[in-house]
């Protein structure tokens, strides 16, 4: 079983910026694609970014592109999310997403390809 947890969510002004991470536990001995999606009230889940199990490879989704940055560290087994130049659009709860691979360049946007996920992490950005 893999677990993860995200942490640094919480209320910011617009403009500013925050920096999520998420910690996986449990069978760490695989190789994960890592990625990050977000729900607003209201809305469907939707994704944000994706990261490679080498790190070498990002996609980032339109709307983040230029303002968030993916990171992983691996011998951490922590995935990082940089958010700078929030708006109150990006006000969600965030979530991070593992999904198995053997292919270390291998990322997706799907959710569908995600089989594990955690609790979510509030963000809040007032106007």
């Amino acid at each position: 079983q893999v677990q993860l947890v995200e942490s640094g969510g919480r209320l910011v002004q617009a403009g500013g910026s925050l920096r999520l991470s998420c910690v996986v536990s449990g069978r760490t001995d695989s190789s994960y694609a890592m990625g990050w999606f977000r729900q607003a009230p209201g809305k469907e889940r939707e994704f944000v970014v994706a990261i490679s199990w080498s790190g070498t490879r990002t996609y980032y989704a339109d709307s983040v592109k230029g303002r968030f940055t993916i990171s992983r560290d691996n011998a951490k087994n922590t995935v990082y999310l940089q958010m700078n130049s929030l708006t109150p659009e990006d006000t969600a709860v965030y979530y991070c997403a593992a999904a198995r691979t053997y292919i270390q360049n291998w990322y997706s946007a799907r959710s569908n390809d995600y089989g594990y996920w955690g609790q979510g992490t509030q963000v809040t950005v007032s106007s």
